[in-house]
C-alpha cells in the first residue's frame, strides 16, 4: 500500500493517484508504484540504478515533490528489490529482456493515463537503459534525464580505480591501498568490485560530505511504504543482477554507440562523482546531437545527487525538464 493524497480534511483527492501493486511484465511479476497529486500531469518513469539497487525509498523520502508535478512511476526492475524472485530465470537477465521489460511497462502506462509520451529519468545502471530506450524509441520519450550518466564503462572503471588507490596513498589508507594494489586494475571479478566500490566510498570519491552509507541505509528503511524485508530484497537482488548484468553493462560505450537523440537531453551530474566518472559523461554529452541538451552540474554531489541536494534536483526537473512534457 502507498498514502493517498488528501485535501487539508483527510478526503482523497478526485484526480490523484496513488497505489502499488505487481504488474505481469515480460512473464514475471514486477512491482511497479504509481503516484501522482493529478494524473493530468506528465508521466516520469524512474529508472532506478545497481543494476538492482532500487531506489524508491530514497525518491520517496527526498523527491516526493515530483509528485506533484509529474505522474510518478516508481519500476523495481526485473530482479531488483521487491521484484526480486528466486525463480527469475538468471539468463532472462539481459539488457535486451530489460528495455524489453521498460517497453511493456511504457505502454501500460501510457494506455492508463491516456499519454503518448514519457519522461525517463536514469540513474546510473538506470541511465543505461534509459538511454538506450531514447535512442531507440524516441517516439515514448518526451525528454531523457540522465543521472549519475554511463558513457564509457571500462573507462570509468579505470578511472575510478585509478582514483581510489591515489586518494588511499594521499590519505595514508594503508589497507584500502594494499587491497586495491593487490586486486590490481579492472575488469574484476564481482567480489573484487564491490570491495574496490567500498574503498571508493570511505576515500570520498561516491559521495559528497552530507552523504553516507549509513544514512542510505537508514533512509531506505524509513521511507513512508518501507517494510522490514525491503532491506534484504535489496541486498538478494543487487548481487543477482550484477552478477547476471555486470559483463553486459562493462562493454558499453554509449558515448561511442549512442551519440543521436531525437528527444531533449538532460545530464546531471555530480561534481564530485568518481563512482561513474562524471568528466566522462560530461565529454559524452558534448558529442549528443540532440533537438535540445543541457548539462547541469551539482557541485555538493557525489554519484546519488538527487538524496545530496534534493531541493535543487528537484527544482531542475520540475522548472527545466517538465515544460518539455507539456
Amino acid at each position: 500500500m502507498t498514502r493517498l493524497f488528501t485535501d487539508a480534511h483527510g478526503t482523497p483527492l478526485a484526480n490523484a493517484v496513488a497505489d502499488a501493486k505487481f504488474l505481469r511484465i515480460g512473464g514475471v511479476d514486477q512491482w511497479v508504484m504509481v503516484r501522482s497529486r493529478n494524473v493530468a500531469n506528465p508521466l516520469l518513469i524512474v529508472l532506478h540504478g545497481g543494476p538492482g539497487a532500487s531506489a524508491t525509498a530514497l525518491h520517496r523520502i527526498w523527491n516526493r515533490e515530483l509528485e506533484d508535478a509529474f505522474t510518478v512511476v516508481y519500476w523495481d526492475q526485473r530482479g531488483a528489490g521487491r521484484s526480486f524472485s528466486k525463480s527469475i530465470p538468471a539468463e532472462s537477465m539481459t539488457i535486451e529482456r530489460l528495455l524489453a521489460d521498460l517497453d511493456e511497462l511504457i505502454d501500460r502506462m501510457l494506455a492508463r493515463f491516456g499519454k503518448q509520451r514519457v519522461v525517463i529519468m536514469g540513474h546510473s545502471w538506470g541511465s543505461a537503459l534509459g538511454t538506450l530506450y531514447s535512442t531507440r524509441t524516441p517516439a515514448k520519450v518526451a525528454a531523457y534525464v540522465g543521472i549519475g550518466q554511463i558513457s564509457h564503462m571500462a573507462q570509468s572503471e579505470a578511472e575510478s580505480y585509478a582514483f581510489a588507490l591515489a586518494r588511499a596513498e594521499a590519505r595514508g589508507h594503508r589497507k584500502a591501498a594494499s587491497d586495491l594494489r593487490a586486486m590490481g586494475p579492472p575488469p574484476f571479478p564481482i567480489p573484487a568490485l564491490m570491495r574496490q566500490r567500498r574503498w571508493l566510498m570511505a576515500v570520498g570519491g561516491a559521495f559528497g560530505r552530507h552523504m553516507s552509507v549509513p544514512k542510505l541505509i537508514w533512509w531506505t528503511m524509513s521511507a513512508p511504504e518501507a517494510t522490514p524485508f525491503d532491506f534484504v530484497r535489496l541486498i538478494r537482488g543487487t548481487r543477482f543482477s550484477i552478477d547476471a548484468l555486470w559483463p553486459q553493462m562493462e562493454l558499453l560505450r554509449l558515448d561511442r554507440d549512442n551519440r543521436r537523440f531525437d528527444v531533449p537531453v538532460f545530464f546531471l551530474l555530480g561534481r564530485l562523482d568518481k563512482q561513474v566518472v562524471a568528466t566522462l559523461a560530461a565529454d559524452y554529452f558534448e558529442n549528443i546531437d540532440a533537438p535540445h541538451k543541457e548539462l547541469v552540474w551539482f557541485e555538493e554531489s557525489g554519484h546519488f545527487l538527487p538524496f545530496e541536494e534534493p531541493a535543487r534536483f528537484n527544482a531542475v526537473l520540475i522548472e527545466r525538464v517538465r515544460p518539455f512534457a507539456d
